[in-house]
């Protein structure tokens, strides 16, 4: 198997399984054509799969498996409080795929979900479906990329393509596509649309190296961004989750400088910042799956449900990257996120 880190989309799933119902979708058949070696298992649900008890999801992580099916139900949720709205009024996500084939320790989905297999729903159609209903009534601002990095799954899926191909539709449709992804033979082939706006989570190297296990580094995050707006694109830079380590300071200010020294700050759309903070009852599931994590057994601060750093480290953390970041650009364009 090659490196993850040099193809970005694991390679190979030893099996797949796919959902009777979709056994013959398009995009099934698309999909399972990419792996001819996989051992397919044809299920009645992908729960009967997904959520089977006793998962051991750190396991799982080095041997994942795929799983096709249809989604149905809510198709699209309202922005949570923990994510922020750019000051969108209409600010909601939807997900079309669960589950990611990076391996950050503090990510949230380790907490959300009982499998770290990964579910694509290939009734994409349908999403659109609903995203133009609510269309017909108001605008929207819609994060397609929040359960999985949709960037890092395209070669697999195509989704990113196909959020494009329809967002170049509805003129009243605004995306944000977040992705620690350096796919860069998408990149070099996007289209310019100025409603689609690509959110790059940046961290130190530091933190990417201990943490963000299998994901591209900070060089070739920044390399991807600068391509994207050199064509025109709109980019956001995401430091968001800022994660504690030994000197943070030195780390983050390293970090600021191999930004600017690779982008043009001038021309990005804004940036986010907010320090890393979790649903508590997430965290209390991601620290039963690990035990030796420095990044979740840190002693956070406990708040109306969710679990973040002691306010003054918080506050000190936020305001050191906001004061350095105001520095090269506009107040307006630093959006903080807030308890």
């Amino acid at each position: 198997m090659k490196n993850l880190r040099e193809t970005y989309y694991n390679p190979f799933f030893s099996h797949i399984y796919v959902d009777k119902s979709v056994r013959n979708h398009m995009r099934t058949q698309a999909i399972l054509a990419k792996y001819p070696s996989a051992e397919i298992i044809e299920i009645n649900h992908y729960k009967d799969v997904f959520c089977r008890k006793s998962q051991n999801c750190r396991l799982q992580h080095n041997t994942q498996k795929l799983i096709l099916a249809a989604r149905h139900g809510t198709l699209l949720y309202e922005g949570a409080p923990v994510c922020q709205s750019f000051d969108n009024q209409y600010f909601y996500y939807t997900s079309c795929v669960m589950n990611c084939i990076f391996d950050c320790e503090y990510c949230y989905l380790k907490g959300m979900y009982p499998s770290a297999n990964i579910v694509v729903f290939v009734n994409l159609e349908d999403i659109f479906a609903e995203v133009a209903r609510i269309l017909e009534n108001h605008p929207l601002y819609l994060c397609v990329s929040y359960d999985t990095d949709l960037l890092a799954m395209e070669p697999i899926t195509g989704y990113t393509q196909e959020w494009c191909d329809f967002a170049a539709k509805h003129e009243n449709l605004k995306i944000e596509i977040r992705t620690k992804c350096a796919n860069k033979s998408f990149f070099q082939r996007i289209t310019p649309l100025s409603r689609i706006i690509y959110a790059f989570t940046l961290s130190p190297q530091a933190v990417i190296e201990t943490f963000e296990h299998l994901t591209p580094s900070l060089t070739e995050r920044l390399s991807c961004a600068a391509e994207l707006m050199r064509k025109s694109c709109p980019v956001r830079l995401c430091f968001d989750p800022m994660i504690y380590i030994p000197d943070w300071k030195q780390h983050y200010q390293q970090m600021l400088e191999q930004v600017y020294c690779k982008i043009n700050m001038e021309e990005i759309v804004d940036v986010s910042v907010g320090t890393f903070r979790i649903s508590q009852d997430y965290l209390k599931t991601m620290r039963k799956q690990d035990p030796e994590s420095a990044v979740i057994w840190f002693p956070f601060q406990k708040e109306n449900g969710y679990c973040h750093y002691p306010d003054d480290l918080m506050e000190q953390m936020e305001c050191f990257l906001i004061e350095e970041l105001d520095k090269k650009i506009a107040k307006e364009k630093i959006f903080r996120w807030k308890t």
